[in-house]
C-alpha cells in the first residue's frame, strides 16, 4: 500500500524536482535540439525537454507514470507540434517497426528495469538510418568511484529507482547501434554521476 502511495503521490513530485537541477537544465538544449522529424522520447517524465525541441513534426511521449505525464500538460499546451502519450514501459514500445526518425533519452536508462531490452525496442521502432540522441549518467571509468557507485546503488535504486553503475556505452552498442558521437565528462557537482552524451545510428 505504501509503495502505491509513494509511486502515485510522492515519486512524481520528487522526480520533477530532481530533474529540474540547474546543471541538467543547461545540458538539455544541446541534446534535445538535435532531435527532428517524428520523435520518440523514452522517459518523458514531466516534459522538461519540451521547450528545447526545434524541428519536430510529432512527438511520442513514452512515460509509464501517468502522474508525471499529467504534470507536463501546461508545457504541452504551449508547443506547436502534436504530442501523443504512450502510457507504457520502454521494454515494450507500442509502435510499429521502422516508424520513427529519432529517439531521445535523457537521464532515463538508469531507471529502466531492463535497459538492454528497452534499447533493442528503440532500435526496432527506428527507421534505418535513424538516430538515438542521448545524455545519461553511468559507471565511472575510475575504479574507486565505480566501487562507490556499486555501494550506493541499492540506496539510490530504493529511493529513485536509479542504478548508478550502468555501462551506458556498452548497453547502446550491444543493442545494435553504431556510436557516431560520444562525449564523456564529469560534472563537479555530481561525483557519482559521470555523463555520457552522444548520438548513435540505427544501421539495419
Amino acid at each position: 500500500m505504501f509503495k502505491n502511495f509513494y509511486n502515485k503521490y510522492i515519486f512524481p513530485k520528487f522526480m520533477n524536482f530532481v530533474m529540474k537541477n540547474r546543471e541538467m537544465e543547461k545540458l538539455r538544449p544541446g541534446v534535445v535540439g538535435m532531435a527532428g522529424g517524428v520523435v520518440l522520447e523514452i522517459g518523458f517524465g514531466s516534459g522538461l525537454n519540451l521547450p528545447y525541441y526545434k524541428n519536430v513534426t510529432k512527438l511520442y511521449a513514452l512515460e509509464p507514470s501517468a502522474e508525471l505525464y499529467n504534470m507536463a500538460r501546461g508545457l504541452i499546451e504551449k508547443i506547436s507540434f502534436p504530442v501523443e502519450y504512450l502510457n507504457a514501459s520502454a521494454e515494450k514500445i507500442p509502435l510499429s517497426n521502422n516508424s520513427i526518425d529519432c529517439a531521445i533519452s535523457t537521464w532515463v536508462l538508469c531507471s529502466i528495469p531492463k535497459p538492454e531490452i528497452a534499447l533493442k525496442e528503440v532500435f526496432r521502432v527506428l527507421k534505418p538510418g535513424g538516430k538515438l540522441v542521448f545524455i545519461e549518467h553511468g559507471k565511472s571509468p575510475k575504479n574507486f568511484t565505480a566501487k562507490l557507485q556499486k555501494l550506493f546503488t541499492p540506496i539510490s535504486k530504493c529511493v529513485a529507482g536509479c542504478h548508478l553503475d550502468r555501462e551506458v556505452e556498452n548497453l547502446i552498442q550491444d543493442s545494435g547501434f553504431e556510436l557516431q558521437k560520444l562525449e564523456k565528462f564529469q560534472p563537479l557537482s555530481k561525483p557519482l554521476a559521470p555523463m555520457y552524451k552522444g548520438v548513435a545510428l540505427c544501421k539495419k
